[in-house]
Parts: structure tokens; sequence; C-alpha cells
């Protein structure tokens, strides 16, 4: 068996581990409850006790690279600490990356958890082979990453890929981050449900205030159902979605000129109900997207990052592609892995 390393995706519903080859092949993954008020103490030492079982079970068959942990919120990448995290409260400036080495007593890579979804998506997902690429996440809030040339680009201190807490809207709905009008209070789960309670709330939409009274659930999920069955205000909350995401690309685009821009996360399911309005505001407001589309966005599929059609080794003529995520929720599992290979002295 090839070399292995162990990738953890620590959110704040669930806890994944998972053992992954150097080459990519998933040997076996543990899901385990989070329970965060149980306290940091605990969740971590049921993440130690699985990286140790796994580490341990496929040791005598393969050599063993190391463990990458990804963590939602805002790590100190000098000291391995963990500023910040509105999925793990209480966790707060506490030395994350420390504490687990510790109880370990082996080196181990921390990092944001939007950020080694993108390494994953670059690794074996929608960007494979593609070496410039970022990936926005859309859930309840907008996170993302960037890579460049095939590492996490961190910025100053480990900021870099805030994309949810871009401006798209001036003076707009207020953030918790302090500003007004992030692009999150617009293209986001989030956002979905405040556009269709503000609907309900206006008496015109008839179909999302029935969903609403009868599903204890309703959600992002119950607008786009409605959506796809032609619910005229479930549609206009997508195209509106659309619209936002397109004008947060542009900029990402304008700025960036990378090769890729990968749609992951949870909303990105409902493609079909908003993309259309996002390639055509992206196009609207992007100059630099705009000479260097596809010819067709809407049917430019490029699986495991495979150049399309379109494209050619010749610079000038090379295009702008925006696509979805294949590798789901498992992103950030196979990026932790990757992330510990890569970092590994034994590599």
């Amino acid at each position: 068996m090839p070399a292995f390393s162990i990738g953890v995706d620590l959110g704040g519903t669930n806890l994944r581990i998972a053992a992954v080859t150097s080459e990519g092949q998933l040997l076996e993954k543990i899901t385990l409850g989070t329970q965060v008020i149980r306290g940091r103490d605990q969740v971590i030492q049921e993440m130690c006790d699985a990286i140790q079982q796994l580490s341990g079970k496929y040791r005598s068959s393969g050599r063993f690279l190391g463990a990458g942990i990804g963590v939602p919120g805002i790590i100190d990448m000098a000291t391995g600490m963990l500023r910040k995290s509105a999925n793990l409260p209480g966790w707060e400036e506490y030395p994350v990356r420390a504490e687990i080495e510790r109880r370990l007593g082996a080196p181990v890579v921390l990092e944001n958890d939007a950020n080694v979804a993108a390494l994953g998506e670059q690794w074996l997902g929608a960007a494979r082979d593609v070496p410039n690429m970022a990936v926005i996440t859309l859930g309840t809030g907008i996170g993302g990453g960037i890579v460049i040339k095939g590492k996490i680009w961190h910025g100053m201190n480990g900021m870099a890929g805030e994309f949810g807490h871009v401006t798209v809207e001036p003076e707009g709905y207020p953030c918790g981050c302090g500003n007004r009008g992030c692009a999150e209070q617009y293209a986001s789960a989030s956002s979905i449900l405040r556009m269709a309670r503000e609907a309900i709330a206006g008496g015109k939409a008839p179909g999302l205030a029935r969903a609403a009274s009868s599903d204890p659930e309703f959600g992002a999920k119950s607008v786009y159902n409605l959506a796809i069955q032609g619910d005229q205000p479930a549609r206009h909350i997508f195209r509106s979605f659309g619209r936002y995401l397109g004008i947060l690309l542009a900029g990402l685009v304008n700025v960036l000129n990378l090769d890729m821009y990968v749609i992951g996360g949870g909303v990105s399911s409902a493609w079909d109900a908003f993309a259309a309005n996002m390639f055509a505001e992206l196009r609207e407001r992007s100059l630099v997207y705009a000479v260097t589309a596809p010819h067709d966005p809407l049917t430019t599929d490029v699986p495991g990052g495979k150049r399309s059609s379109t494209e050619t080794d010749d610079v000038s003529q090379r295009v702008t592609i925006v696509t979805r995520a294949l590798l789901g929720s498992d992103a950030g599992l196979y990026g932790a892995a990757v992330l510990a290979s890569q970092n590994s002295p034994d590599r």
C-alpha cells in the first residue's frame, strides 16, 4: 500500500476523520457528532482517538505521513491558535494545534476548513491539475479558499479568502462582521431564507407561505424545490441570489485572474436555479471575464479539471472557468490529507 495521511474535517455539527493514500484513495472514514456543548477537550480527545485508531490500523501496510485538520474560523498560522469561530463557541483564542500535538505526540497541520476544501478540489476534484484556482463555498454563510501554484494562499496572516465579507450592496443588510451589504447576506442559504420570509410578509408569495407553514424545517432547499416547480416568487429569489453571486465573482475575477473558480457548498446544488443570472451578471461586470469567457459557460463542463475544448496552450486564448465542485462534503477531508502529505518530512 502506498503512503497515507489522515484528514480531519472539524465542523460545528460533525467531526469526520479519514485515512487517504498519497494517490488519493480513501481507505476509511469515521464520522462522529461534534457535540460542542460537551466542551473542546472532549471533542479534541475524540478526534485524537480516531486519528490514532486509523493511523495504527494502516501503519502496518503503509507509511504514515501525518495528519491535517480543517477547522472553521480564523487561525493564526504561525502559532496554530484558533482566534475566532462562529461554529465552535468557546474555542476563541485556543491553542488548537498545540493541544492536538500534545495529545498525539506528533506534529499536525492546522488549516481553515474552506482552504482545505479548495485544496481538495484542486487535488482530486473539479480543478484537478489546475494550479491556480479558488473555491467559493455557499452554505449558511460564504467561505472561500485560494490556491496558487498548487499551494494555499494565506495572505499576510492567514485571512485571505474571506469572500463572504466582500461588499456587494453598499449600505445593504447589516452583517455579523460589522459591515453592511456583505456577499453572504445576499448569496447564502441564510439569505435565501431571509428573502423568502420577506416575500411571505409582503403577501405576494402564497406558495412560499404554504410551504413555510406546513414544513417545520422550511429553508433554502424548500425554496429551491418550489423554484424548480415554477413558483415565480421562489424563482425570483434565486435570480436575485445569482445576480449577487455574479457581482461577487466579477470582483474576484477582475482582481485574481485565476484559471478556475469552483462553486461548492450545499447551495451549489441549486445551480440550475441561479447559474444563468450569475453568468449574465459576471459577464456584464467583469471586463476580464468578458474577454476570457467560454463560448457557453452553462455547458462548459470540466470534470477532473480537464481543459474545455475552447481552451488552448496559448495563454492569450485560455478561458476563465466557473464550475461546480465535484467532491461535495469530502473536499475538506481530501484537502486536509494532502496538506499533511505536502508538509510531511517523510514525503
